[in-house]
């Protein structure tokens, strides 16, 4: 077990086991200095992946924004202050749930250019994740808009005006960003608008340093006077496209011009005595949790998920879920009604549980793992919720970190690499599988993720908003901190537990044993670790994903129930994980 004498330490066993932590250990580690990483509020809170936009959502409520008016809010400007993870460069899926009950899923997930191929990387494979040719077609800043146009209360300048201030008069790099760009380091100084922005005078910007995006901030002051045509059909659309196509991308104006965002309607299922509604594909975070949910419910009692053989549960249950999304893929191109029925089935789960064999695991193909996985990596998180108990939940990525490690030095737009979510006929997998035909490369279609904004109702009222950000594991993630909520978990232990993950391919499990920029440290015990162990799982040590929670209290109201309206206004606790530099706020 690594030791950390310096550090804050959570050794903890899991998701669902009995095991707690001190009360005062446990507080010191969720806050630094007066800053908590738990607030509550009656009004409405906000809890993003920096503590300069939780604020910054927060006031717009305050202002009487709409709980869209702030995710928009939030989202602009954790693409400049968390720029290695999303930004207007990039793509969301946006989830919204009304007071009233009225739901909606706003994919604004980046797309693939009109002259895209499927062999297009079958000569340079490293062009899918990297430079001008990884790049699809951003589409956050037409998705916020129609969103805001539809239900925003706010004018859109001055949604957009505080991170305008935020490029031109700079703002503190905290330890997170820090950190990825020392981890980004050559690539950042290959690249000129990267360079000038993170390594001005040739010198890596380190945390404290103020960094400055005096180009970004013009740009976006084109989208607050003009809004998104500016963007998509205007000046800075043909600048976009120019840089993107002179670092060898395909990339057009046309392309620009001919994105859409598309409204979907939620995935629902009722599981475990609550409502989940999640992102549909071509997320497979919506039926992602709710097979996982399922095949756990199939145990009946959340005392059969203690202990490592609950863990092991878990694992299995993960293993079966990533099987079967690689089977999902833009519905636009391809048939998913029927992975989908069966993923959000409770009786097909069933017959997963009983698959489960408590004293081992199996190879990779007993689980049905028939196509090679697609990895997808970092992104933003926020959850907002308003005084009217309006709900988000939204991810917003540009990929990997620094995207495309392309800046374009006219608009200051950091660019996605979005086009290494597709799988293509020469993808290498470590267990030679082949690669996901569904989710081939087409002009203008979206690649899959595991994006997975989700929203949870209780008896149809709002009961929790969570989400996460970290590609490939968010999915595990966000099922994790609902797990240890459903067992009886407050908010801040509930997000704060240490994690497992299993994609399936590789296989291992991915078990947490970290330690975050500001010393405070999460670990998977050594009797967890060791009962996986003995039912044959492979692990090995990392980092998790990082997940955003908010809590709705039904147990007590804060102003009297209103039964004309039928809406519940309870106590809202807001909880931003340790593991970034998220803090939450609320009024």
């Amino acid at each position: 077990m690594l030791r950390c004498p310096k550090c804050r330490v959570y050794v903890l066993v899991l998701a669902l086991e009995l095991l707690l932590v001190s009360g005062n250990s446990h507080r010191e580690a969720a806050s630094e200095g007066d800053r908590p990483r738990m607030v509550e509020a009656d009004e409405a809170v906000v809890a993003a992946d920096h503590r300069i936009c939780s604020d910054l959502g927060a006031r717009v409520l305050k202002k009487g924004g709409h709980a869209v008016d702030a995710a928009v809010a939030v989202a602009l400007c954790q693409g400049v202050v968390n720029p290695g993870a999303s930004g207007i460069g990039g793509g969301d899926f946006l989830l919204l749930r009304l007071a009233d009950g009225t739901a909606e899923a706003y994919d604004m997930r980046e797309t693939a250019p009109s002259l895209a191929t499927e062999d297009m990387y079958e000569k340079n494979r490293s062009a899918k994740a990297l430079g001008g040719l990884s790049v699809g077609v951003p589409g956050q800043i037409a998705g916020l808009h129609m969103v805001w146009k539809k239900y925003g209360r706010l004018p859109w300048k001055s949604l957009i005006h505080p991170s305008i201030q935020l490029c031109a008069r700079g703002f503190a790099v905290e330890p997170y960003l820090a950190n990825e760009i020392v981890v980004n380091s050559a690539r950042i100084l290959a690249d000129k608008g990267l360079r000038d922005v993170f390594a001005p005078n040739g010198t890596l910007l380190q945390a404290g340093d103020f960094c400055y995006r005096i180009q970004l901030a013009k740009t976006l002051s084109q989208i607050a006077k003009h809004g998104p045509s500016v963007f998509y059909a205007g000046p800075i659309g043909r600048k976009l496209a120019r840089d993107v196509q002179a670092a060898g991308g395909i990339l057009t104006l046309q392309d620009l011009n001919k994105y859409k965002v598309i409204v979907r309607q939620p995935l629902v299922a009722d599981t475990w005595g609550y409502t989940i509604l999640g992102m549909p594909p071509p997320s497979s975070g919506g039926a992602g949790l709710a097979l996982i949910l399922n095949i756990l419910a199939a145990y009946r009692n959340v005392s059969d998920m203690k202990g490592t053989v609950g863990v092991h549960r878990l694992v299995e249950a993960f293993k079966h879920t990533y099987a079967l999304r690689m089977h999902l893929a833009d519905p636009a191109f391809a048939d998913v009604n029927s992975v989908l029925k069966d993923m959000l089935s409770p009786a097909f789960a069933a017959e997963l549980q009983m698959s489960i064999d408590d004293n081992r695991t199996r190879e990779p193909r007993f689980y049905g793992g028939r196509w090679g996985l697609v990895e997808d990596h970092g992104t933003s998180h926020a959850c907002v919720v308003d005084r009217e108990r309006n709900a988000v939940s939204m991810t917003g990525t540009i990929n990997y970190s620094f995207g495309a490690k392309l800046l374009s030095v006219s608009t200051g737009v950091i660019l996605n690499n979005e086009m290494d979510d597709f799988s293509t006929p020469t993808d290498n997998t470590t267990d030679a599988l082949p690669p996901a035909r569904v989710n081939f490369i087409r002009p203008h279609k979206r690649p899959l993720s595991t994006m997975s904004p989700t929203i949870v109702l209780q008896k149809g009222q709002l009961r929790a908003v969570l989400g996460g950000s970290g590609g490939i594991k968010i999915l595990t993630t966000v099922a994790q901190v609902l797990l240890n909520h459903l067992a009886g978990r407050d908010p801040l232990e509930a997000v704060s537990l240490p994690r497992v993950h299993h994609q399936l391919e590789p296989n291992w499990v991915s078990y947490e044993n970290f330690t975050n920029v500001r010393a405070e440290h999460i670990e998977v015990s050594l009797k967890t670790r060791l009962g996986l162990i003995r039912r044959g799982h492979e692990l090995k040590s990392s980092s998790q994903a990082v997940c955003q929670f908010v809590l709705h209290d039904l147990s007590n109201p804060v102003v009297p129930y209103n039964n004309q309206n039928g809406i519940f206004i309870g106590k809202l606790t807001a909880v931003s994980d340790l593991r970034k530099d998220g803090y939450p706020a609320g009024y």
